[in-house]
């Protein structure tokens, strides 16, 4: 590994946890060039919810290559581009009710983001932007203004403005109604706080620490926005696509964002590719106002189509994701029982699960253990406390068997009972 220690920046994060080499990946697991099998319970960070190199995406994929389709084509039009707009209205928008233009705004999850913050400026006219304590949009400034972690924006630089925390849900651990302190500065004149052009939020924060809100927290939210006449950004990068069991992870809310934020497992074969979904009428840019050369990555558009041809042309991977979810909520709820010493926390919903221990120290080493015994997992929060499982969604029940006997032995040999 002396090349990766030479020549790789000191930037480098998840190689630190798991140091061997990579070769192969097939399904829910990796393989190091050794041939060690790894279950894999980090998914590319969420990128991954159909698998590695899952079968069916991969035969569209060598289809469309072989057959020398177009693979790079900024915003031209392509019958890879038609195929993955009729799909996406077919299967995912009109059974939802939804009507959504869509963005093409650069490969990654921040691009979705940066360019629904500028829309939303550009619509409203103001520069103020409310986000949420413990959040997560991405590492470009404008994406980082709205981000949480101090860590992280420190590395901005610069100072980031125009945009304003306020508490997600359960911050104060309900002492306080929810948006007690947000409705107040909004109608008092001498707050301070300037008239928000939007709000964006994640219905559940995967970087944050695993922190889901309550469905009617996010109603509430949505009601508020629309009172106050606020767009309302949902950043589904992480949690969408079938992430906490429906295709959009505020489905189980009832409520329709303004605009919508897409990208990791938008391609399902991880693949750049981001979506911004706008409503119609929010649609008011000058052609090129916002654009980018690798907006059009067919390969990314042909296995996008299919996945969600395959995967949700009905309701079978999302009652498989939400009985999956509750079996290992279950199992990590029986963890935070037998070790009430620790105080631990069950956290999560779906396929998006935590377990937060009292510092970051004995969650990496619980992450330490499993990877030892062949389990990937990442931490996540403020302090790197909570041990973050997001398996792929299309994991088998024995692999949920598995990874969870992993997890509790390497719970064991930290807790040391």
């Amino acid at each position: 590994m002396s090349i990766f220690e030479k020549l790789e920046s000191e930037v480098r994060s998840y190689s630190r946890g798991w140091p061997v080499v990579f070769d192969r990946a097939q399904g829910s697991r990796l393989y190091s060039e050794d041939g060690r099998p790894y279950l894999d319970y980090f998914a590319g960070a969420g990128a991954l919810n159909y698998g590695h190199n899952n079968p069916v995406l991969k035969k569209a994929l060598i289809d469309y290559i072989e057959r020398d389709g177009v693979t790079h084509a900024l915003d031209m039009f392509t019958v890879a581009k038609r195929d993955l707009l009729e799909t996406l209205d077919e299967k995912i928008l009109k059974p939802r009710e939804l009507d959504y233009k869509v963005i093409f705004p650069g490969p990654g999850g921040a691009n979705a983001v940066e360019a629904a913050l500028k829309l939303a400026r550009k619509v409203t006219g103001r520069e103020s932007v409310i986000n949420f304590t413990n959040a997560f949009h991405g590492m470009t400034i404008g994406a980082l203004s709205v981000t949480g972690n101090s860590m992280k924006r420190h590395g901005a630089g610069i100072p980031l403005v125009h945009a304003t925390p306020m508490p997600y849900d359960q911050y104060f651990d309900g002492v306080y109604p929810d948006f007690l302190y947000f409705e107040r500065l909004l109608e008092d004149s001498g707050s301070g706080l300037n008239e928000p052009a939007a709000v964006i939020v994640e219905t559940v924060q995967g970087e944050g620490g695993i922190n889901a809100a309550g469905l009617e927290w996010l109603r509430g939210l949505s009601d508020l926005c629309k009172r106050h006449n606020i767009l309302l950004i949902v950043d589904d990068v992480q949690m969408g696509c079938g992430r906490t069991g429906p295709f959009f992870s505020f489905e189980d809310a009832g409520i329709k964002p303004d605009m919508v934020c897409l990208s990791k497992s938008l391609s399902g074969y991880g693949i750049p590719m981001a979506l911004t979904l706008i409503r119609p009428d929010l649609d008011v840019w000058e052609p090129g106002e916002h654009n980018g050369t690798f907006r059009g990555i067919s390969p990314a558009f042909i296995t996008a189509a299919e996945a969600m041809r395959t995967y949700w042309s009905d309701d079978e991977l999302e009652k498989s994701v939400r009985a999956k979810g509750e079996r290992i909520g279950a199992a990590l709820q029986g963890l935070v029982d037998a070790y009430p010493e620790a105080e631990l926390t069950a956290k999560g919903r779906g396929l998006a699960r935590g377990l937060e221990f009292q510092n970051g120290e004995l969650a990496g080493k619980v992450c330490a253990a499993a990877f030892e015994r062949g389990l990937l997992m990442e931490t996540s929060g403020p302090d790197s406390e909570v041990v973050k499982l997001l398996p792929p969604l299309t994991l088998s029940d024995a692999e949920v068997g598995e990874g969870l006997e992993i997890i509790d032995a390497s719970v064991k040999a930290v807790l040391g009972k």
